[in-house]
Parts: C-alpha cells; sequence; structure tokens
C-alpha cells in the first residue's frame, strides 16, 4: 500500500468529506477519488461507503486509518533518523590512500577527526574507482596524460597536481645538477613500480624521450621503501614533489624536457556527499593537501 493512499484514507476519517482532504491537501476531489479508488484495489474488503452526498469509511477503512497513523509515525520517524545521520558531524568516515598520501595526511587528518577510520589501499590505477563501494572517500592518483577517472558514476574532486621527481642519493654523480634530462637518467639503474600502476607511464616516457630502455633493477611500489634503496645506492626513482617526506640522504630533480606530474584525486560515490561529516573531512583533506609543508 502506498503511504500517500493511506494518508488520503485518514484524511477523509478526520476531515469528513472529499472536498475537505482536496482543499486541506490543495488538490482536486477527482484526485482524492481516484487514489482512494487505487488504495480500495489492494484491499478485500470495502473501506469506504456512501452515506447520503458523502463518502464516509466503513469499518474496514476506519481499521486501516488507524493503522495508518501509526504507518504516518513511522516513516516520520524514519525520515528523521536518516536526516540526523546526514546531518550529524560525528559520524564515522571512512578513508582509503595510496601510500604516500597516507604518509603525507593521514596523521593530520585523524588529529583532526578522531572518528575517522583510515586504510592503506595502494592498488592499480584501474582499480581505485571500485574502492568507492567500500570507502566513503577515497584517494586516488594518476598521470597527468592518464585517461580521467568515470566521472559518470562517482564524483571527482581534485586535490593537487603534485610534480614527479628523479630521486638519487645526496652523493650521487647527478646530484650536483639542477636539472636533469631523459638522456642524463637513462644511463643509472632504476627502480621501477609494478607494472600497471601509476608511473608506468612516465617512465615509459622517459625511455622514448631518451630513445634506449631503462635498465631496471627493482620494482618497488612503496615510496618509503624505494627512498631508502635510492639513498643508499647509485639506482634513480621517480619520487613525488609535495608528499616525499624530507631526507638528507635523498636530492630530487625535475627533468628538463619532460613533463612530470600526476594528479591526486578524492573518488566517491556521489550521494555520499549528503553526508555532513563526510563534507567536513573532505574539507580538512582539500585543507591538509594544499598547505605549504613545514
Amino acid at each position: 500500500m502506498d503511504p500517500h493512499h493511506l494518508r488520503l484514507l485518514r484524511e477523509l476519517g478526520e476531515r469528513g468529506s472529499v472536498a475537505a482532504v482536496a482543499r486541506a491537501l490543495r488538490i482536486t476531489p477527482s484526485a482524492v477519488s481516484q487514489q482512494l479508488n487505487v488504495l480500495q484495489r489492494s484491499a478485500p474488503v470495502p473501506l469506504t461507503e456512501r452515506s447520503g452526498r458523502r463518502l464516509v469509511l466503513t469499518e474496514a477503512g476506519r481499521a486501516l486509518a488507524t493503522a495508518a497513523v501509526e504507518v504516518m509515525t513511522a516513516l516520520d520517524r524514519a525520515s528523521r533518523a536518516v536526516g540526523d545521520y546526514l546531518e550529524a558531524p560525528g559520524t564515522p568516515v571512512t578513508v582509503a590512500a595510496f601510500h604516500s598520501a597516507g604518509l603525507a595526511w593521514f596523521a593530520p587528518l585523524i588529529a583532526r577527526f578522531p572518528a575517522v577510520r583510515c586504510a592503506d589501499r595502494d592498488v592499480a590505477e584501474a582499480e581505485f574507482p571500485a574502492l568507492v563501494g567500500d570507502y566513503d572517500l577515497v584517494l586516488a592518483h594518476r598521470l597527468a596524460h592518464s585517461p580521467p577517472w568515470p566521472s559518470d558514476r562517482l564524483t571527482v574532486i581534485s586535490l593537487i597536481q603534485e610534480p614527479m621527481y628523479v630521486a638519487m642519493s645526496a652523493h650521487h654523480p647527478l646530484a650536483a645538477r639542477e636539472r636533469l634530462t631523459a638522456a642524463d637518467v637513462s644511463t643509472w639503474p632504476w627502480i621501477s613500480v609494478h607494472d600497471g600502476f601509476p608511473l608506468t607511464g612516465l617512465l615509459t616516457a622517459i625511455e622514448a624521450a631518451a630513445g634506449r630502455p631503462l635498465d631496471i633493477h627493482h620494482r618497488i611500489n612503496e615510496f618509503t621503501v624505494a627512498a631508502s634503496v635510492v639513498a643508499g645506492g647509485e639506482s634513480l626513482a621517480l619520487l613525488p614533489g609535495h608528499t616525499t617526506p624530507p631526507d638528507p640522504r635523498l636530492v630530487l630533480r625535475p627533468l628538463a624536457d619532460l613533463p612530470a606530474a600526476r594528479h591526486v584525486d578524492v573518488l566517491t560515490r556521489p550521494e555520499t556527499l549528503h553526508r555532513a561529516a563526510v563534507r567536513s573531512v573532505l574539507g580538512a583533506l582539500q585543507q591538509i593537501a594544499t598547505q605549504p609543508a613545514d
């Protein structure tokens, strides 16, 4: 039974006539009658009868109208519960992020919102959109020339565009140069991420610009692990310019002949942003991600 039809039945019982119901609800008397007829088709016994020129409730109709009060009360309580949930500022919010974003932003985010629940999810680029089914907010990254996220089923909020630098040991022969070219870096051993993960396309671009394949010695997704390996030897790696923690053992240099950057975005389902707590956490992420590093 449609709750709206039940309301009409209740109003008829309380107001006494179809005309009075129509005036109260600002609809036509014929619309009231038509919708009561629809309700009648779902009932096995008559709900209304004629008393002179007026339409009144039968005993079964009065019983259903009484039950309708309970239905309306329950629906109102449910509606307010949903509203309270959507507007409650302290409800838990789940956030997933790839490793370097989590390293840079999880701690300050949790300091502001103790109820936030964080998870590190470093996945292949194509797998980030699916994570919105498990988390309220997903921090994802992609290269500047990569296909955009599927905005037909996601809401995408840009956080930052982060430059990617060539990282090397502070004692590396290239560390003395302020800017490097693809040819400069192509003759040294490299650390790559695994296939399918962001940055593989950028390494391919370096190979194309240099006209030679890179000598990949190691495949390491976690930037802090890659940084440790870089600091202790001659290998090079690509590291993010904003979210890499300062390390005196490392030197970061831009590529002069190749644009190297990644987009860091927040992915979410559109309806998730109806929650006030989610909007608050998103606002904090935007502030944290764009504030100058200490």
